[in-house]
């Protein structure tokens, strides 16, 4: 008996390898064919907007985790404030100010 057999693992129909630079493309063209964006900001129109800028990345040097930090920090704000009934559309921004 090998010792493979003995392991009760679960089974998934996840793949085994991720593959994120071919599945995360798949999925962005998934999102813009369902218009995913696009439903979100149709469904809380008219309702209290919230604005979060967003300014440009890496305006202060090489990329570092803050920069990572600040764009997903920003990102979970402005979606929860979706979610929450708020008219919360993504501005980029341009100035870091």
């Amino acid at each position: 008996m090998k010792m493979k057999e003995t392991l009760l693992l679960g089974k998934t129909a996840f793949p085994m390898k991720a593959n994120l630079p071919v599945r995360e493309l798949e999925r962005e063209k998934d999102w813009e064919e369902n218009r995913v964006y696009e439903k979100r900001q149709e469904k809380n129109a008219g309702k209290p907007t919230f604005v979060l800028h967003d300014g440009p990345p890496y305006a202060n040097g090489a990329v570092h985790m803050g920069h990572a930090l600040n764009k997903i920090s920003k990102d979970i704000i402005v979606r929860s404030k979706s979610m929450a009934g708020f008219r919360a559309p993504y501005v980029p921004g341009w100035d870091t100010h």
